[in-house]
């Protein structure tokens, strides 16, 4: 389509400097490569998206669908009264020129699985086009919509909504001939009145379907049969079109047998789904085994794990197609420890385009996107070799690359790949080695929290994430990293030391050092470091250890007595300032003690008060207004009339809501393995001090880890439980340093089997009251030597 087409489609207002044949929409200057044919679209939100239109004009983007007459020139303009919709409308216009059978997926839960699945499924023997990831919103759809091609066969794309009439505009965009109800469930229930409406919502997604899969025995069920009537082709274990049940590795749907290494009732309930759409499609129960045979085990995420020699390695095994690996490279784009850039790829089997072109848009991606080495994978890549032009070595097979392994120094290596190239196989090789405990963090559960607080702010407040204690646990590098992608405006640490450490990772926004060590003032100028100042003697030695002063941000001891100038020392503090005119006062804060009490407002409406006044008198001296702030994680809710220039979100990112009102994500959960189980009788002791005493005929299973990795002792001795297959299994005896032990006997536990410490169940609050401590306390405890893995589904 060219670009002076889009006037028909949308009713908008064109301005053409040149017409352009369109090639790629995108509504995040992070992601565009600067192409001729590449759309960004300006959405407005809680960041104007217009605000980043000459961050585009200097990536190279000639085309702009905008809401705003803006002054640009040498640019093609699309002017229309809302970006969203307009996109919608291109979306709607490129989906009609499709013919092909479209399926549609929605529900509350499971809707990215069974599309990944049943999309790999399909995949055997037809071209399939699918929803990257889980782009199932208001912008996602159309973006997953426009991936559509005249060489593809089918389509798999998924719904998902968060209020009343958003499925409309979907079920005009996607169009579905055929569509998946999976469930429906408590997510987004803030948006609708009732399940209910949340369901009628939902089901506008069939309206013009021809057949609707459905299990008949989900919750709803009946409320769904009067809506979708003799649309629906039921599933489950009685008075249903396919009937269902599942024994030892075997799904039999209505005689028909289908092996699986899946075992949990929701991933068999999913994987049902599939198989059942499956055979409504036409496909024989072979191809429906091949496709299964590929989705075993597969982990449906995104992986970020530490590799060997200062590498990070980005995981995504799972398929291998072009928008997949779009997304692979934007999320890449949060994680920039390391400059360097490679590329691990296998064959992409799947593509509406011939090889020579699939694979020189690949090129021109890659290039874009700052990769400096390509490793292909298969033959087909291999054969096209020609279509790149940065440094690349290609292999036939995944083993050739394994027995001629290349080197890998300080870079970050994304690893994608087709499932039946086993390039997990690869990752294994490369990542660094450990025991089996490890700590999951979750960056969709982040992002989410994020979002949480920032909605509670207006579009002039500012926001600082602190990074202190490893990023209370969870990863300096990786959550610094992720924060500064989601465009935060500062970052605040500890010590110096973790700053160091983030610029050298590739940190370039603000960090305030909240407590600077007296003697690292020196390192302030070479890293440009903005420091904390809390007291006369501070403020004298940075003046004496520093040439170009650092930017300063002065702290005022409200009431809180930690760190902080006092009320009665600022006329000293005064002095100083007109003395030393050179010294920029970036910032000027306090700290509520005690934000998240309601007994104790009056109080935090003190400190205010005194903060306040300080703050007027100090800016008065200075002669401007430096940054202005108070609120941290419980303040940001509870005093929206404190939050003046700046916040300060802590513990809050990470799932724990001081002041108990949002419905916030844990990010976190620390996992380890089954090493031995022992078969003891009555009688036996367990452990140290015999402390363990086995009252009955028992499986005792050991995991790796102890009080070394931060299991405190106090868990021992029943004290705590661990989840194991879903059953919560109590410790006995005593915490080991490397070792603890834990009751598997009701459980079919095996070695090998994974183990949650700390997750949904049981939670890290759980394991703060067995401890009479906090969250921060069990959060921050997790040892440097447990790896820490991170993911995005």
């Amino acid at each position: 389509m060219l670009f002076s087409h889009l006037k028909d489609v949308t009713g908008g207002q064109v301005y053409l400097t040149e017409d352009i044949d369109i090639t790629h929409f995108s509504v995040d200057t992070r992601t565009l490569l600067g192409n001729n044919g590449e759309v960004f679209i300006a959405i407005e939100g809680k960041r104007d998206g217009h605000d980043y239109v000459r961050a585009a004009i200097d990536k190279g983007v000639r085309n702009f669908i905008v809401s705003k007459e803006l002054e640009l020139k040498g640019v093609n303009q699309l002017i229309v009264k809302d970006t969203v919709l307009s996109f919608q409308k291109i979306a709607t216009n490129h989906r009609n020129l499709f013919a092909i059978p479209v399926i549609g997926i929605t529900g509350s839960n499971g809707k990215t699985t069974v599309k990944e699945w049943l999309s790999t499924i399909l995949s055997q023997g037809r071209y399939v086009v699918k929803s990257p990831k889980s782009y199932n919103s208001q912008i996602g759809v159309p973006l997953s919509i426009m991936e559509l091609r005249q060489q593809h066969e089918i389509g798999v794309f998924e719904a998902g909504i968060s209020k009343v009439g958003e499925m409309t505009n979907l079920q005009n965009i996607i169009k579905p001939t055929f569509g998946i109800f999976t469930n429906l469930g408590e997510a987004h229930d803030d948006g609708f009145d009732s399940m209910e409406q949340k369901l009628n919502e939902k089901l506008n997604l069939f309206s013009d379907s021809e057949k609707v899969i459905c299990n008949n025995e989900s919750l709803y069920y009946d409320q769904i049969q009067k809506r979708l009537g003799s649309k629906l082709i039921t599933w489950g274990s009685k008075q249903a079109n396919y009937s269902v049940s599942n024994d030892s590795g075997i799904i039999n749907v209505s005689g028909r047998k289908f092996e699986t290494a899946f075992d949990s009732s929701t991933q068999l309930e999913n994987l049902t789904h599939c198989i059942v759409s499956a055979l409504e499609l036409g496909l024989s129960p072979e191809e429906i085994q091949n496709g299964l045979n590929l989705v075993e085990g597969v982990p449906m995420r995104l992986e970020l794990k530490k590799g060997i020699n200062g590498c990070y390695i980005l995981d995504d095994t799972y398929n291998n197609d072009e928008a997949g690996l779009r997304v692979a490279i934007d999320y890449l784009e949060s994680h920039r420890q390391n400059e360097k850039r490679t590329l691990i790829l296998s064959d992409i089997l799947h593509s509406a385009k011939s090889d020579k072109e699939l694979y020189k848009t690949i090129n021109q991606i890659i290039v874009g996107r700052g990769f400096s080495r390509l490793i292909g994978v298969g033959t087909r890549i291999s054969s096209n070799a020609n279509c790149f032009s940065i440094p690349s070595n290609f292999y036939d097979s995944t083993d050739d690359l394994l027995n001629q392994m290349p080197e890998f120094n300080d870079e970050m290596v994304l690893v994608k790949g087709a499932r039946n190239f086993e390039l997990e196989r690869v990752v294994q090789r490369i990542e660094e080695k450990s025991h089996g405990t490890i700590l999951e963090v979750n960056f969709e559960a982040l992002h989410h929290n994020l979002t949480q607080y920032q909605s509670l702010l207006n579009g002039k407040t500012q926001l600082m994430v602190m990074v202190k204690a490893n990023a209370y646990g969870a990863g300096l590098l990786e959550v610094a990293n992720f924060m500064q992608h989601q465009q935060v405006d500062m970052l605040g640490v500890a010590y110096v030391d973790e700053a160091i450490q983030l610029r050298k990772n590739g940190i370039s926004i603000p960090i305030m050092i909240m407590n600077p060590y007296i003697e690292s003032f020196d390192q302030f100028e070479r890293y440009d470091l903005q420091a904390e100042i809390f007291s006369i003697t501070h403020f004298k030695r940075m003046l004496r250890d520093t040439v170009r002063r650092p930017g300063i941000h002065l702290k005022i001891d409200t009431g809180m007595h930690r760190l902080g100038f006092k009320p009665n020392e600022l006329d000293d503090l005064i002095t100083l300032l007109e003395a030393n005119r050179d010294v920029k006062v970036e910032g000027i804060f306090t700290h509520f003690s005690s934000a998240e009490q309601t007994e104790e407002d009056e109080f935090t409406i003190e400190q205010a008060e005194l903060f306040e006044a300080a703050y007027d008198r100090l800016s008065h001296v200075l002669g401007y207004n430096p940054l202005k702030h108070a609120c941290n994680s419980a303040g940001i809710v509870r005093w929206p009339q404190y939050h003046f220039d700046m916040v300060r979100l802590g513990i809050g990112l990470h799932g724990f809501d001081p002041a108990e009102s949002l419905k916030l994500r844990y990010p976190g959960q620390l996992k380890t393995v089954i090493s031995q189980i022992q078969h003891l009788d009555k009688g036996a002791t367990v452990g140290y001090s015999r402390k363990g005493l086995i009252t009955r005929k028992s499986r005792i299973a050991i995991l790796p880890i102890g009080y070394e990795d931060g299991y405190s002792r106090i868990f021992g001795n029943g004290n705590a439980s661990v989840s194991v297959g879903g059953n919560l299994c109590h410790t006995v005896g005593n915490v080991c340093m490397d070792m603890i032990m834990v009751d598997v006997t009701d459980t079919n536990a095996k070695e090998g089997d994974e183990v949650t410490v700390f997750g949904s169940n049981p939670t890290i609050e759980d394991l703060a009251k067995i401890s009479s401590t906090m969250p921060y306390e069990i959060l921050t405890n997790v040892s440097s030597r447990v790896k820490r893995i991170f993911v995005s589904e």
